[in-house]
């Protein structure tokens, strides 16, 4: 039996190897700042170095493991609080604006899309048995629709480049419920679905800026409402007209 499981573990190929790294860094089973030792790996999932190798240089790709000079790779830092703004600010700049977008009485408009994910999200969250993976989950496709519908690619391509939800997914306190995200997501739902352009764009800001702050009670409870986010200059100047 020893030998048919190795045999059946030298056979995973460099995507199965990715995709086992990948999880178990999310799951923080590999913790943040971890250096990570080929050969160790090599040996607890039965293959050569050269296919970990290879998934450890698409995990950097993902920005979940890093490349240190003479020392090989290790696991990223998490996002600090600075980090966690800016990541948010720039979320404030591209997002409102993408809902917006959508928000138009033409075909493209993906209120239908976005109804389907918040249903499916709502009649399947008691029978997922890990809530944190199911919301970050449902919170990665509800965006990513809006943003596809867009169809701007240098957006999306900007957006997929700061791997948000691998660091939402990290970040997550693992007892977190959706209720919240559930309710911000139905009401830019509902302003996307009415056509209504400018209701879509701030229910978006406020559930970005709703979001931010639940994240930063998770790094220090009791401190986040000392944390402001700069306003975007447009935000800015529609605040003080």
């Amino acid at each position: 039996m020893d030998e048919e499981r190795a045999t059946a573990r030298a056979k995973l190929s460099t995507g199965e190897v990715y995709e086992e790294l990948r999880a178990q860094i999310l799951a923080n089973r590999i913790p943040p700042g971890t250096r990570v030792n080929i050969e160790a790996v090599s040996r607890s999932l039965g293959v050569s170095p050269t296919p970990v190798r290879e998934a450890l240089h698409r995990l950097q790709g993902d920005n979940l493991v890093v490349a240190t000079s003479g020392r090989g790779y290790s696991t990223t830092a998490l996002l600090d609080l600075a980090g966690l703004r800016e990541l948010f600010e720039f979320r404030l700049l591209v997002e409102p604006w993408a809902a917006r977008s959508v928000a138009v009485d033409r075909l493209d408009n993906p209120a239908r899309r976005l109804a389907r994910e918040l249903d499916e999200f709502e009649a399947h969250v008691g029978d997922v048995a890990d809530i944190r993976s199911g919301l970050v989950g449902h919170d990665a496709r509800f965006h990513d629709l809006i943003l596809s519908a867009t169809g701007n690619r240098v957006v999306q391509g900007a957006y997929a480049q700061t791997h948000c939800h691998l660091h939402m997914f990290r970040l997550y306190p693992a007892d977190i419920g959706g209720e919240i995200t559930h309710a911000e997501h139905r009401a830019v739902w509902e302003a996307i679905r009415d056509c209504d352009a400018g209701q879509a764009e701030e229910a978006m800001r406020q559930h970005l800026t709703q979001a931010f702050m639940r994240f930063a009670q998770a790094f220090e409870e009791g401190q986040p409402h000392g944390l402001q986010m700069r306003q975007p200059p447009s935000a800015r100047t529609r605040m003080s007209s």
